[in-house]
């Protein structure tokens, strides 16, 4: 018993460490006025305002439900092992078993501890583009796609469509996917980058081996608007959304594309029907981009801002993915590898995420 007192009490000290890192009173404080808000007569009166409102309450009161449980579970096993007596064989057994679930799935939750950065705790907005590779890239476009929104959903995130382009053959030219969630773009920010797949081709009449890029770019939603846009500085594009239709997909001329003049930026949003809400999407998107462009360079003026594009090619990835001749998805930035890559694939990329944040935060910043 002795061993078991031992172990749950540096679990509690961890769990009081961890409390007292996060904001969950200030949560509370928040929860409470959203609620207060919905609950007003008029709320429904606007309702994409009242749907976001609502989205944001289900998110918090998930975050405290899943903190406020593992503290009481924590709690009442502390308590349960100080009263066993040393005597009850089969009592011990049990709670030995309690204490190794509850220490595990208390450290998959504590890894939020590592976000700690200005807008890890908002939604993130992920667009993939197809790079060097023809159909083939085009093909694993999708397949990364397919990657993150099963990692989202893994995450009980929840996803929207934003914009998809498909390619002439197969795959995706370009996708854009919004993940709604607590510390969604905490997760998912080291994903920004060139991703690399090595396979035998199911698009070559010989099934040679092929090797194909597709660039990966995450934005934190930005609520707080930085920047007062100057509409000679936008070019506005209106087209059809492409694809092959689908209940999904909108298939009239309302598609939006704003392109910023002085940064070269873009942003695209094709899943409303309305013109106007696809112009007022895409403007979110690129105001999230010229903000997170700015902090980045340590400039306020939009004048002093560039855009600097990435090239989707060989000797630019982050990640690289090999299929044949031998399984093996590699992080060139952290190292960690793993072989078991169908699971990669079907979103288990937790194992890469905290390897970066763990880097991250161990290595100093630079000047």
């Amino acid at each position: 018993m002795n061993e078991l007192k031992t172990q749950i009490k540096k679990l509690s000290e961890r769990l009081e460490k961890a409390l007292s890192v996060l904001k969950l009173e200030e949560e509370r404080i928040q929860l409470s006025d959203l609620e207060k808000t919905s609950s007003a007569a008029d709320f429904w009166n606007d309702q994409s305002v009242a749907q976001e409102t609502m989205k944001k309450i289900s998110a918090i009161r998930a975050h405290l439900d899943k903190w406020d449980g593992l503290t009481k579970e924590i709690n009442d096993l502390a308590e349960l092992i100080e009263n066993t007596s040393d005597n009850d064989h089969s009592l011990i057994k049990e709670l030995e078993t309690n204490l190794t679930d509850i220490t595990e799935r208390f450290e998959k939750t504590e890894f939020e501890l590592l976000f700690s950065g200005e807008y890890d705790a908002n939604n993130a907005i992920l667009s993939i583009s197809a790079g060097s590779g023809g159909t083939d890239a085009q093909d694993w476009a999708e397949m990364l796609l397919r990657m993150y929104l099963k990692f989202a959903e893994k995450q009980a995130f929840e996803t929207e469509i934003i914009e998809q382009t498909r390619g002439e053959e197969a795959g995706v030219k370009s996708a854009t996917v919004k993940i709604e969630g607590f510390f969604a773009y905490g997760y998912l920010k080291s994903e920004f980058g060139v991703h690399r797949l090595v396979r035998l081709s199911p698009y070559d009449a010989d099934n040679a081996r092929h090797t194909s890029f597709a660039l990966v770019e995450v934005l934190p939603e930005i609520e707080k608007e930085e920047f007062v846009l100057d509409e000679k500085d936008l070019r506005i594009d209106v087209f059809r959304s492409g694809g092959h239709g689908g209940q999904s997909v909108n298939t009239t001329d309302s598609a939006v594309r704003i392109t910023h003049l002085p940064t070269g930026l873009t942003a695209v949003s094709q899943n409303e029907r309305s013109q106007l809400q696809n112009k007022e999407g895409a403007l979110k998107v690129l105001k999230s981009k010229l903000t997170l462009l700015a902090k980045q360079k340590n400039v306020a003026e939009l004048s002093e801002l560039k855009g600097e594009p990435i090239s989707a090619e060989w000797g630019s990835q982050i990640r690289s993915y090999v299929l044949h001749p031998y399984t093996l998805v590699k992080d060139g930035r952290t190292q960690y590898e793993t072989a078991d890559t169908q699971a990669v694939l079907d979103g288990k990329i937790d194992e890469f995420i905290e390897a970066y944040l763990r880097k991250e935060i161990s290595e100093p910043k630079k000047a």
